[in-house]
């Protein structure tokens, strides 16, 4: 009843990039954690904004009128629509916001880094 999610080690489970794993969730809501390396596909989520915490590390997210850098402790609301591309020169592990069942890879084509839903660590 009232667990406490311990994010490191929570993170050192995870053992995939690219393979968001939830750890709670907030109303409709679910915090995943993902390690991130490499660059991921461009795509879009039509119906909901997606939140970037990251968490140790350096990211970016490619957005098609520009870049958004971020480091350590940093964050990053990609808005509904806006389509995008995170990419992580080196491994970097981040905490997402998003609402429940939205599938990682939104309207990509290419599927082969899309994740199942709803898994939990």
């Amino acid at each position: 009843m009232h667990d406490v999610v311990n994010l490191a080690e929570k993170l050192a489970k995870i053992d995939a990039h690219w393979s968001p794993r939830v750890v709670a969730e907030l109303n409709d809501y679910q915090l995943k954690l993902v390690k991130l390396q490499g660059a991921f596909v461009w795509h879009r989520h039509a119906d909901t904004d997606e939140l970037f915490l990251v968490i140790q590390g350096r990211m970016g997210i490619r957005l098609r009128d520009g870049e958004v850098r971020l480091e350590s402790g940093e964050l990053y609301v990609v808005p509904r629509g806006v389509e995008h591309q995170p990419y992580a020169e080196d491994e970097c592990q981040v905490l997402l916001i998003e609402p429940r069942g939205v599938v990682n890879t939104g309207d990509a084509e290419d599927t082969s880094l899309q994740a199942e839903n709803d898994r939990w660590i």
